[in-house]
C-alpha cells in the first residue's frame, strides 16, 4: 500500500472544537487601560481571531474656539465687543489722570533741574522754558526745547529729560573757545567751528586764557566761511606744536583771511615780526625762519615782515623809517643756507623785488 493510498477523511478531519469557556467580561476601571483578553490554557490566539477580541475605542477631536452654534457665536462676539470697550474706557481713564493730576505739573523754576553749565547763566537757559510752567510735564515738547537751548551761543549740545513726577533735567555741553577774535572795538572768543562767544572782560581774564588773537573771523560771514577758516586755523596750529615744541604760545596774532596766505606775529628781541606761511609746509618754514632769523636780524635790523611762501626764496621788508634810507646792501645778494636740505636762492627786500619786477 502506498501512502498515496491513505483515507482521505484523515487530512479534511474538521478542528475540534475548544473546551475552552470564554471569561466574562469584566468592569472597565476609568484611567486604566483594558488588556484583551487571553484564551485559557495558555493558548496563543490566531491572527485571524484577533481583530474580532480586540476593543474598538473612540479618538477624542479637538474642537476649535469659535462655537459651532449661531447662538454661541453670538455670546463670543459680545463678550469680545465688551472686553474692547472696557480696555478703551481704562484707556481714557488712565490718559485723563495723567493729564489733569496736578502732581505731574511744572510749578516753578525750582523743577527745573540745570547741568553742566559754566558760561551761560542759569536764567538765559530757564528762558527756554517760560512757557512751560504751570503745564503737565508730558505736554513739553522736549525736541523743540532741545533745539532752542542748542541756539544759544555758548550752548554746543543739551539734552533734556523728564523726572516723574513733576521734574525736568537739562544737561548742557558747552562749547570751548580755541582764540581770541576781535569783534568791533571789542575781543571776544571764537570756538573751532567758527561760532563767535560773548564773555565779559571780568569773566574772560578770570578764566586766564592763553590763546593768539584771530584775524580774519567776522560775525558778517556765514557760518560754513568762518568754520573752513577756522579748520585752517586749527591745522595751522597743529603743525607748528607737532615738532613737540609749543609754538603757538609765542603766536601774538593770526590772520587767516586768505585761505591761501595764512601769516601770524612772531615776538623777535623785543618787537613783532610778521611771518608769511602760505597754506602748508607750516612746520618746515617756521623752522626755516628760525635757522635764519639771526643773520636776517644782524643784516636788516629793522626787519618786519618775512614772506616764508616761496620754495627757494625768501622776500624780506623793513619798516617804513628803514625803507626811507634804504642800505647800500638792500639789493645785493646773500647766501641764505639750506632748507630741509636744498640749497635757497638769495633772498630779496620787497623794494628790491618790485625794482626787478
Amino acid at each position: 500500500m502506498f501512502a498515496d493510498d491513505e483515507p482521505v477523511e484523515e487530512f479534511f478531519r474538521p478542528a475540534a472544537p475548544s473546551t475552552a469557556r470564554a471569561k466574562a467580561p469584566q468592569p472597565i476601571t476609568p484611567g486604566r487601560t483594558r488588556k484583551p483578553a487571553e484564551p485559557a490554557g495558555g493558548a496563543e490566539l490566531d491572527p485571524g481571531e484577533d481583530g474580532f477580541l480586540r476593543a474598538r475605542w473612540r479618538v477624542p477631536v479637538r474642537r476649535g474656539l469659535v462655537p459651532t452654534t449661531r447662538n454661541g457665536r453670538i455670546a463670543a462676539a459680545a463678550v469680545v465687543v465688551l472686553a474692547l470697550g472696557l480696555l478703551f474706557l481704562l484707556a481714557i481713564g488712565i490718559r485723563n489722570f495723567f493729564r489733569d493730576d496736578p502732581r505731574f505739573r511744572i510749578a516753578t523754576t525750582s523743577s527745573i533741574q540745570i547741568m553742566g553749565n559754566s558760561q551761560v547763566t542759569r536764567p538765559e537757559l530757564l528762558s527756554v522754558f517760560g512757557s512751560d510752567l504751570g503745564r503737565n510735564i508730558f505736554y513739553i515738547p522736549l525736541r523743540r526745547r532741545r533745539t532752542a537751548l542748542e541756539q544759544l551761543p555758548w550752548v554746543e549740545h543739551a539734552t533734556v529729560m523728564r523726572l516723574m513726577p513733576d521734574q525736568l533735567r537739562v544737561s548742557i555741553v558747552e562749547r570751548t573757545p580755541v582764540a581770541f577774535v576781535r569783534q568791533g572795538n571789542a575781543i571776544g572768543l571764537v570756538d573751532a567751528n567758527g561760532v563767535l562767544l560773548h564773555l565779559p572782560p571780568a569773566a574772560m581774564a578770570a578764566k586766564h586764557y592763553s590763546f593768539p588773537v584771530v584775524t580774519g573771523i567776522s560775525s558778517r560771514d556765514p557760518l560754513p566761511v568762518r568754520a573752513a577758516r577756522m579748520h585752517l586755523y586749527q591745522q595751522f596750529i597743529h603743525d607748528l606744536d607737532s615738532g613737540g615744541t609749543k609754538v603757538s604760545s609765542q603766536l601774538s596774532e593770526v590772520d587767516i583771511s586768505d585761505p591761501e596766505d595764512v601769516w601770524a606775529l612772531l615776538p623777535a628781541q623785543g618787537s613783532d615780526i610778521q611771518v608769511h606761511f602760505g597754506d602748508s609746509d607750516f612746520l618746515a618754514r617756521y623752522r626755516s625762519y628760525q635757522q635764519h632769523l639771526a643773520e636776517w636780524r644782524q643784516q636788516y635790523p629793522h626787519l618786519s615782515s618775512v614772506d616764508m611762501r616761496y620754495e627757494n626764496q625768501v622776500v624780506l621788508d623793513m619798516t617804513p623809517q628803514a625803507t626811507s634810507k634804504p642800505s647800500p646792501d638792500a639789493t645785493s645778494k646773500h647766501p641764505a643756507g639750506k632748507m630741509k636740505g636744498t640749497a635757497l636762492r638769495p633772498y630779496l627786500t620787497k623794494a628790491a623785488r618790485a625794482k626787478g619786477e
